[in-house]
């Protein structure tokens, strides 16, 4: 199969979807892969490296769109990047649809085969989020510490405090994989954190795992709200697989926050669990509502591009390899992560979260792959 990696247009965003050694692989499997001209740049990885992998570098994107039959990325398709997409054609990369109708009609509309990373799911894990969200939960503290910086608008402290002064009170909404570094990042600063959790199995793993100035509790409304009272700041690390994340957070609830405090919502490519976020850029990452500064960039591992960017390859290129291999009808039949996977197939949604959160119809992966010619 002809694979193509396209340059990332989204704002700031300087990740590709394959590095040289994920190339190396491919080609070694038997597939061609085409590369985009400078598209490993802002991660350090030079052209040269692709070709000395065996891939063949390309103009544009254009060229890259028209002649691959699977397109690698690491974003949604903007809006430019949808006239290139063909029917047929297949695309893997994180999709969010369910944050945004208008790429969910752009998808469909193109009947090709689109695969989100965010919804593979192997033993009820999400294997190729994972390090993504392992990445943005511990970039939430850093910028959650630079943002209560006074001079950036914050109340002024210090994560960790001194002696004799206490630290910042840290709120964690969810202990999933976003949730658990931003905790442990935050402890290991010496931040006070709080993590608020429904699941009472993994609170109990939490408890066991993280250092003493972590405390796990129960979230309901009255303990939220005596938290945020509290908080300095608060990490947004709710997910549920493909949905838009619920808001747990409302306007009103943020007068009962600290002028100055921060919110760090890293659930915002999913819509947010805060309901004043809406996506920011690296280039203006903030907003204030009611005297909360609010850090809401959609694509937060973007700005630690050369971690961000093996990590990811480590993470797909076994799946990557898989759907190559199979092609899209036969990887939804043989490979249940994959059929999780699907999206939108041949023009029909297939993600049941996506349709439910716009109330669209939804066709079963097995069936939309039938539709494959």
């Amino acid at each position: 199969m002809k694979i193509g990696v396209v340059k990332e247009i989204k704002n700031h965003e300087y990740r590709v979807a394959l590095t040289p050694a994920g190339a190396d692989e491919l080609v070694r499997g038997g597939h061609e892969v085409l590369v985009q001209a400078s598209a490993g740049e802002g991660s350090g990885l030079a052209d040269a490296s692709y070709e000395a992998a065996g891939a063949r570098i390309v103009s544009d994107a254009g060229g890259v769109f028209g002649e691959a039959e699977m397109i690698l990325k690491v974003k949604e398709p903007l809006e430019a990047e949808w006239a290139l997409m063909r029917k047929g054609q297949v695309m893997f990369t994180y999709l969010h649809l369910a944050a945004d109708r208008k790429l969910t009609d752009a998808v469909v509309a193109t009947s090709s085969h689109a695969f989100a990373y965010e919804t593979l799911e192997v033993d009820r894990k999400l294997p190729l989020l994972e390090p993504m969200s392992e990445v943005a939960g511990r970039l939430s503290i850093q910028a959650g510490a630079k943002y209560l910086e006074r001079p950036a608008g914050g109340t002024g402290i210090l994560l960790g405090g001194v002696p004799g002064v206490a630290p910042a009170h840290v709120l964690v909404l969810g202990g999933g994989v976003v949730g658990t570094n931003a905790a442990r990042m935050a402890a290991g600063l010496g931040a006070n954190v709080s993590i608020l959790d429904i699941s009472l199995d993994r609170m109990q793993y939490l408890d066991e795992i993280l250092p003493p100035n972590c405390t796990t509790l129960y979230n309901t409304r009255m303990t939220l709200h005596e938290e945020l009272a509290k908080a300095d700041l608060v990490v947004g690390a709710v997910l549920i697989p493909g949905a838009a994340a619920p808001k747990l957070v409302s306007r009103e609830d943020l007068a009962t926050m600290k002028p100055g405090s921060v919110i760090c919502d890293v659930a915002v490519d999913q819509g947010g669990c805060v309901e004043t976020c809406k996506p920011t850029t690296h280039e203006e990452p903030t907003f204030v509502v009611d005297g909360v500064v609010h850090y809401c960039v959609a694509n937060m591992p973007g700005a630690v591009p050369r971690t961000s960017t093996f990590a990811l390859t480590n993470a797909t290129l076994p799946w990557v390899r898989r759907l190559a291999d199979l092609g899209p009808a036969r990887a939804i039949h043989q490979s249940p992560p994959l059929a999780k996977a699907a999206n939108a197939i041949a023009g029909r949604l297939t993600c049941q979260a996506v349709a439910e959160a716009f109330d669209m119809n939804f066709h079963p992966p097995e069936e939309a792959a039938a539709a494959i010619d």
